[in-house]
């Protein structure tokens, strides 16, 4: 039977990984990645630069979109970085839609490399905007962004 103190941390017994993940949408709400079975050991800050957020990866339910990141020279996004076992990101995927609404890749963040999600071209559309209630996932990040990228976010217009 092993043996470990309070500071022994569990992972490190049993061998599993640990991934860092950048949430720009609504995985910044703490609470809603709990929900979603991510059992996070930290969640910080970060900045993506030269990406821009928009809402424009349409819904498949429904007249309103959801937010993604796309390519934009001197923009940036705020966002929460979070470490996990690597075990647990197929519980992402299946409420994500991967990979048949958004793809993996992999961005520089604060100077470290950080798995990210981001939409499919096929996705995407214009004119619609998010749910009130989707947003608030996002707004629930205003504890570890800055002040003005919350205003910034705050002031997205929704679609009820």
């Amino acid at each position: 039977m092993p043996f470990w103190d309070d500071s022994t941390n569990i992972n490190q017994l049993t061998k599993i990984k640990e991934m860092k993940y950048f949430a720009y949408g609504s995985n910044m709400d703490k609470d809603r990645m709990t929900k979603r079975g991510i059992n996070f050991s930290s969640r910080q800050f970060a900045k993506l630069a030269d990406y821009k957020l928009l809402f424009n990866k349409k819904a498949s339910k429904g007249d309103y979109t959801y937010s993604n990141i796309v390519n934009s020279d001197n923009d940036f996004v705020e966002g929460a970085l979070y470490e996990f076992p690597d075990n647990e990101i197929s519980n992402l995927d299946k409420v994500e839609g991967y990979p048949k609404h958004y793809d993996k890749i992999q961005v520089t963040i604060t100077d470290k490399d950080n798995n990210s999600i981001i939409a499919k071209s096929d996705k995407i559309v214009t004119g619609l905007h998010p749910t009130k209630e989707y947003l608030n996932h996002l707004l629930a990040g205003k504890d570890i962004l800055s002040n003005e990228y919350f205003t910034y976010l705050s002031k997205t217009q929704t679609c009820d």
